[in-house]
């Protein structure tokens, strides 16, 4: 079960890479092959998607099924088992939440770059007629 978190949280820290190298200042020629290189990754990372919300669906059942640790029954240990364990489920709904969220926002800066440049490519060839 650990493996998947992990594999999630390193695709969090590649997309926030690629999030902050994205919005970085660089110029245009370099800022243009950036956007084409991520963007041919951008549909074959989509994945991510997905396996966030079978994530999410798993913390959900998890949650649902979870043994209750609330009466004066349960022990001191059990208690902060308990206690650990949704603590570690609202982090793993974090992580998947800011997966499918970091996704969206390289998707959206890439297609508006690409828009702008050929907004720009138009407004070139108005201007040379």
């Amino acid at each position: 079960m650990a493996l998947q978190w992990m594999i999630l949280t390193y695709v969090v820290a590649a997309e926030a890479a690629v999030a902050i190298l994205l919005t970085l200042p660089s110029p245009k020629a370099i800022k243009s092959r950036i956007v084409s290189l991520i963007s041919l990754t951008l549909q074959p990372s989509l994945f991510i998607v997905p396996f966030a919300g079978f994530q999410l669906l798993d913390i959900y059942w998890k949650n649902e099924h979870r043994l209750m640790c609330t009466g004066e029954i349960c022990t001191a240990a059990e208690r902060d088992r308990y206690e650990k364990s949704i603590y570690k489920a609202q982090r793993n709904a974090i992580l998947c939440l800011a997966a499918c969220l970091l996704y969206w926002c390289i998707y959206r800066v890439c297609k508006y770059y690409k828009e702008i440049q050929s907004i720009e490519e138009v407004e070139k060839r108005l201007k040379d007629e």
